[in-house]
């Protein structure tokens, strides 16, 4: 039995929604991670008075990790920039063009950011981060690693919306319900 464009998006859907889920575990053990290293220099410096040279280093290089990663994110579950204000005022049926738009943007700056971030790494590959002793490109993989992330994100959130699934559920143009005005004393 051949397999149709609409059976292999769902797969497909699943299979990101794996990546993304594992990438949002990723960032906040990564903002655990550099929270209890930030914690520990500062123990080490104000209360040993001996601070360790890595620990900067390393929140920094985490920081990127979970930076990225939770940029990701929100490029798949809708909570990137977009052109909201404009969904309020233009017709109903202008939404999906509009967030249409907002995706290829963010296609556009994820395909950027792989194409500049592999050229960073490939530049700084052989330096060294010295309180590390790691190779200087691995201060860039978070942006390149991100990129491919957002561009995956991105076309899946196109592609979807073309067959016809909902992505667009907004909780905020929901029916919200009729607040009584305020009284001037």
């Amino acid at each position: 039995m051949a397999t149709t464009s609409a059976s292999r998006v769902p797969r497909f859907s699943i299979v990101l929604s794996r990546i993304c889920d594992g990438a949002l575990y990723l960032a906040g053990f990564g903002l655990v991670a550099m929270t209890a290293l930030v914690a520990y220099q500062v123990f080490f410096r104000f209360v040993l008075n001996s601070s360790p040279s890595w620990t900067e280093t390393s929140a920094i290089m985490l920081m990127n990790w979970f930076i990225f990663l939770g940029a990701a994110v929100g490029v798949r579950e809708n909570y990137h920039m977009g052109f909201d204000v404009l969904v309020y005022i233009l017709p109903k049926g202008s939404k999906g063009i509009l967030r249409t738009l907002s995706d290829l943007i963010a296609l556009a700056f994820g395909v950027g950011m792989v194409w500049y971030g592999c050229k960073l790494v490939g530049l700084t590959w052989h330096t060294v981060i010295p309180a590390l002793e790691l190779p200087g490109g691995f201060d860039y993989l978070p942006l390149v690693t991100g990129g491919v992330l957002i561009c995956l994100f991105s076309v899946e959130r196109i592609v979807l919306r073309w067959s016809g699934v909902d992505v667009d559920k907004d909780l905020n143009l929901e029916e919200v319900p009729e607040v009584p005005a305020v009284q001037e004393a």
